[in-house]
């Protein structure tokens, strides 16, 4: 499975120039509103040292890693719902997304313009949160009208709940609540999620865009904490992205990025705090699959058990599933070869009621008969 995230923000807070960092585009990010018309997208790989190492071990021919798919609209701006700007063309883009990536500009800089004049990281939160919910408000209403009558007339069962789901969002959205923020039924949730593609009920992850200077010294960032502390008090998360390291880092080798990063005392890049949020914010692991041909890592959800894995490698895995040879990627780290593994009795044979873990290195036998 590829996970794919929607980048959204108001126009110049640093959105482009983050797509531009992390996927090594090119697109335009001009200092201008609406320099993004077109929605922008670009498939990066997830970095992954497990991998590395599983490489460094069995030399494959191929190296196969994790993906996501990051897809960059229009800056939005107050009255997108209502048509407003560029970015409401391109929420539709935003629907097909699992997760949804919400830049902020947390930087002050005189010479890159703020579409509402000054820096203020909540108001500009607030304005595109809100934007979201009457996208839905429009959509909820809307499909309203066509069931209502339906429900009232013929009293069918699924017009009824329909209509009484409908009528308890739609009341909600008018208050600017957003869906993630109610409570729902496990039915509820599962009819939304098949017939809705409702903005706001997808996981958001708020990317707080500092300067270098205040990503070095976060405490002093009186922007990032802000965004923290609202991030915080939604049950969700910030991360703090410098847009400009990042645009440089993306120019760089492998080894001089390392360096940079280590120069300026920093573990990880943004590229790799978002991913990593992302597929926490969406309960998502990695097993892999390793030999001489390939090194391939593979996204799940967590809690998924052996078939449903091997039917992400291919259907007739999980039609014919017969066990699973599992054994941990620490295992292979300290040990350095299959066969000591074997050897060390590390390797399980698991059935079909196995719950797949997040590093497990994994050999699927399968049957399918003709």
């Amino acid at each position: 499975m590829s996970l794919k995230a929607g980048i959204i923000g108001l126009p110049n807070v640093g959105k482009s120039t983050l797509f531009n960092a992390i996927t090594l585009s090119h697109v335009e990010a001009s200092n201008y509103p609406f320099a993004t018309i077109n929605p922008n997208t670009g498939v990066v790989n997830v970095p992954d040292p497990r991998l590395d190492d599983l490489c460094s071990i069995f030399n494959p021919k191929r190296r196969i890693p994790a993906t996501v798919e990051f897809i960059d609209i229009a800056g939005l701006v107050k009255g997108a719902s209502k048509g407003e700007g560029l970015g409401n063309q391109f929420l539709s883009h935003i629907r097909l997304c699992e997760s949804v990536v919400e830049v902020v500009r947390c930087f002050t800089d005189p010479d890159i313009i703020h579409v509402d004049g000054s820096v203020d990281p909540i108001r500009d939160i607030e304005v595109i949160n809100l934007e979201l919910v009457m996208a839905d408000l429009d959509l909820v209403e809307k499909r309203l009208e066509k069931v209502a009558t339906k429900a009232r007339t013929t009293k069918d069962k699924e017009s009824v709940f329909e209509v009484e789901l409908l009528t308890y969002l739609k009341e909600n959205f008018e208050k600017g609540i957003p869906a993630r923020n109610l409570s729902f039924s496990e039915d509820q949730l599962s009819y939304m999620r098949a017939n809705y593609s409702l903005l706001t009920l997808k996981p958001i992850l708020y990317v707080a865009n500092v300067s270098e200077d205040d990503l070095l010294d976060l405490d002093k960032c009186e922007n990032y904490q802000k965004v923290l502390e609202y991030a915080t008090n939604e049950g969700n998360q910030a991360i703090p992205v410098s847009c400009q390291i990042e645009s440089e880092l993306a120019e760089l080798s492998s080894e001089d990025r390392k360096e940079y990063l280590e120069s300026l005392n920093i573990e990880e890049s943004g590229l790799e705090k978002v991913i990593k949020a992302t597929y926490k914010l969406l309960n998502l692991s990695t097993f892999f699959t390793v030999g001489p041909d390939e090194c391939r890592a593979w996204t799940f959800k967590n809690g998924s058990l052996a078939p449903e894995c091997a039917g992400i490698i291919h259907t007739d895995f999980q039609k014919g599933f017969i066990c699973a040879e599992v054994y941990p990627y620490e295992a292979i780290q300290e040990l350095r070869s299959e066969t000591a593994v074997r050897e060390k009795g590390k390797v399980r044979t698991e059935g079909k009621n196995y719950v797949i873990k997040d590093g497990d290195v994994v050999f699927f036998r399968f049957n399918v008969s003709k």
